[in-house]
């Protein structure tokens, strides 16, 4: 097993293990945005112990955690083929002291939307958007001297594919590259997404458009393509993701897309596995020169 790279003493290894010639590593650390202790994943492609990499971020679904992705996507072998370094955040702050909904599996902790939330008791800690979108790459840029995050792209499924294509749209200089799996493309127009909304930004809808991929896509100009795989037996499909209005919205606005419904793929990581190589490989064309 090679050493862990150098990290601020902060930073906390907490297990690594070999992987197709790279290394997958899970961290913890005191985050300053969510003011709580915050966990991710890293994976090293072999690649980096030549020179720098750029950096792909995955963003999980309700109820997942930093391992979920990292365990069961299989992404690991497509991103060392590339020479990609991956990041999978936590979806939400975690602890004793972070308020939570125990009775919603779709709202509180494992829930927290990638949103910046306004209202109490939220706000303290509830700061995906602001930690994923700087506080994070911050702490890859400062503490892993193989990526390059001068070409960063972001993907993720689900919640966390609403989460990257939010991320994207608003921060187009940041971002070379996104793609989702299965997103929440009009949170404004789901229950899941009307209830994160609305209980983490309050009940002015209007504040809500800052976190919804089909109101940005109509003004943010994304210089990149964008590819999103949808199964057509998923169950979510009609109630909550509405990728036709995304659809809709981006060719109003003259934004590429590419949405592909696959036929018989449900919202499981069964699906998130069977289109992982096309995703990897979408991004390695558009991240590395």
């Amino acid at each position: 097993m090679s050493d862990p790279p150098s990290v601020p003493p902060a930073l906390l290894l907490e297990s690594q293990v070999h992987c197709f010639g790279g290394e997958v590593q899970f961290y913890r650390h005191a985050s300053r945005t969510c003011h709580c202790d915050m966990t991710f994943s890293v994976f090293l492609p072999p690649q980096g112990n030549q020179g720098r990499v750029p950096v792909l971020y995955y963003l999980s679904g309700l109820t997942c955690t930093a391992e979920n992705f990292t365990t069961k996507a299989g992404a690991q072998r497509y991103a060392a083929r590339h020479g990609l370094m991956l990041v999978a955040p936590d979806t939400s702050p975690r602890g004793a002291a972070v308020p939570d909904e125990p009775e919603s599996w779709d709202f509180g902790q494992g829930a927290g939307f990638y949103v910046d939330a306004t209202e109490a008791p939220w706000a303290e800690h509830y700061q995906m958007y602001s930690y994923v979108t700087a506080e994070l790459p911050q702490l890859i840029a400062a503490a892993f001297p193989a990526a390059d995050t001068t070409k960063q792209g972001i993907m993720g499924h689900s919640m966390g594919g609403h989460g990257a294509l939010v991320c994207a749209l608003r921060n187009p200089e940041r971002y070379r590259s996104v793609s989702a799996l299965a997103p929440i493309a009009a949170a404004m127009h789901c229950p899941w997404g009307e209830k994160a909304l609305g209980k983490y930004l309050g009940g002015d809808r209007a504040t809500w458009a800052a976190y919804d991929a089909s109101e940005l896509v109509k003004t943010a100009n994304f210089g990149g393509h964008i590819l999103i795989d949808q199964g057509t037996e998923d169950s979510f499909l009609a109630t909550q993701l509405k990728p036709e209005i995304f659809e809709a919205a981006c060719a109003r606005a003259g934004q590429p897309l590419t949405l592909r419904l696959q036929p018989r793929y449900d919202h499981s990581y069964y699906f998130i596995a069977s289109f992982m190589e096309d995703h990897i490989q979408y991004h390695a064309m558009a991240l590395i020169d």
